[in-house]
């Protein structure tokens, strides 16, 4: 597989995009639109998911996503993220984003999204043939498309560099400029980051010193300013890649920047499954998390139990929160003509980002820097407000690599678990009060 962004899996059942793979490239450069076919009434195809999709049990529509947790009620109450906005970071973006998302909210009877693709850095034209572009492409429609699933009133703001972001600080340095751009210009209070660099691919002088230039710039924004950052922990479980070409895999645990910085708030992911009336969620193998080298543990995970502290041995341990990434348990995706299904921690975060978009407008002010509040909420009493991931781990990507187990309360694969929007948004305001 080429080196897109790590935290974006796409898994089509029986079939992979041919714009990534072999044969022609054409439904990358030119999008058709869907197979035509005569449209349900939405109270009939509300949780139905298009073309062979609707196979898969396990195949989610934006409301069934919603429903599972528990943001339907909200949803319903008129609490859809209007007057908040969400930036998305990516590099290059897909020029078939507003087509695809005119297919995807008819599909799914969801108001036309209100987006905004800014590129401040300048653009670089897209050629179907270079598959980190096409990688790219996907990763910020899976982003819009989830965002706009979980929170349909919110604004999305899709920020693009010319630059391909891989391992190592490359890519890194111009990010930063977009985030500082979002912030100097007022663009929103919620940053969505599927992005990832292992620790191992930053540890040197110019690596750490740049890590450092963008904790510094969190610290400020998220505890004077009012913003959320959220990015996933990336897709390779306990370990990521160790070189810059991102060709091999690092022989002992690792973490993943911007996932590991205390002021982010990190994704992990589960495996989410439809079982009669409720869920059986698990954490998902791939789920990237761990204990970080880089940072020491914050004051919010001091009162984790003794057996974790001895885990995290004063450093701080990732992911805070988790969602469905699990692609055999996606949401239904749309991209360049074709439907598939989507995963990694690139799905869980923008679906987290969703969340927050929601708290704001409930709350009436952006929460900002919510991990405290995450932290106190659950371990007072979080049974309500986080479904706990008891089952999985994470190790599976390199059998060398022992990885970690999910269990009570929170675990080094999905933190204190997925979230259950209907009392943790409340429990949330509160807490931030």
């Amino acid at each position: 597989m080429p080196h897109w962004p790590r935290a974006v899996i796409l898994f089509a059942l029986l079939l992979l995009l041919s714009a990534c793979g072999s044969g022609s490239q054409s439904k990358a450069s030119t999008p058709t639109p869907a197979v035509a076919h005569t449209p349900l009434p939405a109270s009939a195809r509300t949780d139905l998911c298009p073309s062979f999709l609707k196979k898969n049990p396990n195949c989610y529509t934006p409301h069934a996503l919603r429903v599972a947790y528990g943001i339907e009620s909200l949803t319903e109450q008129g609490y859809a993220g209007k007057g908040q906005t969400v930036v998305d970071i990516v590099s290059y973006g897909s020029p078939f984003l507003q087509q695809d998302m005119d297919v995807y909210d008819r599909q799914f009877d969801l108001p036309p999204v209100n987006l905004r693709v800014i590129a401040p850095l300048g653009t670089v034209p897209f050629d179907p043939k270079n598959q980190e572009m096409v990688g790219w492409a996907q990763e910020t429609e899976l982003d819009v498309q989830i965002i706009h699933s979980i929170a349909p009133d919110a604004s999305i703001v899709v920020m693009t560099s010319p630059v391909d972001e891989t391992e190592g600080t490359i890519g890194l340095p111009e990010f930063l400029k977009l985030e500082q751009y979002a912030v100097e210009h007022h663009l929103g209070h919620i940053f969505s980051q599927s992005y990832v660099a292992s620790e191992v691919t930053l540890a040197d002088q110019k690596g750490r010193q740049l890590v450092k230039t963008y904790t510094d710039f969190y610290q400020q924004i998220t505890t004077q300013q009012g913003w959320t950052v959220l990015s996933g922990s990336g897709d390779h479980g306990a370990t990521d890649f160790a070189d810059i070409a991102a060709t091999k895999l690092s022989s002992t645990p690792t973490v993943n920047f911007p996932a590991d910085v205390p002021w982010v708030t990190a994704v992990g992911g589960t495996s989410l499954h439809h079982v009669g009336s409720g869920y059986n969620e698990s954490a998902w193998p791939e789920s990237g998390g761990g204990v970080s080298q880089f940072f020491s543990e914050p004051d919010f995970q001091r009162g984790l139990p003794p057996a974790t502290q001895s885990l995290l041995a004063g450093h701080r341990g990732l992911p805070d929160i988790a969602g469905d990434a699990d692609p055999f348990t996606g949401l239904a995706f749309y991209f360049a003509g074709q439907w598939s299904m989507a995963g990694g921690t690139s799905a869980s975060t923008p679906l987290w980002a969703g969340i927050v978009a929601i708290a704001n407008q409930v709350a009436g002010r952006p929460l900002g820097f919510i991990n405290p509040a995450l932290y106190k909420i659950a371990q007072q009493d979080g049974s309500q407000a986080f479904r706990d991931i008891t089952t999985g781990r994470n190790g599976l990507t390199d059998p060398k690599i022992q990885g970690y187990s999910a269990g009570p309360g929170w675990d080094a694969v999905t933190g204190w678990g997925a979230p259950q929007a209907k009392q943790l948004i409340p429990d949330l305001i509160a807490a931030l009060k």
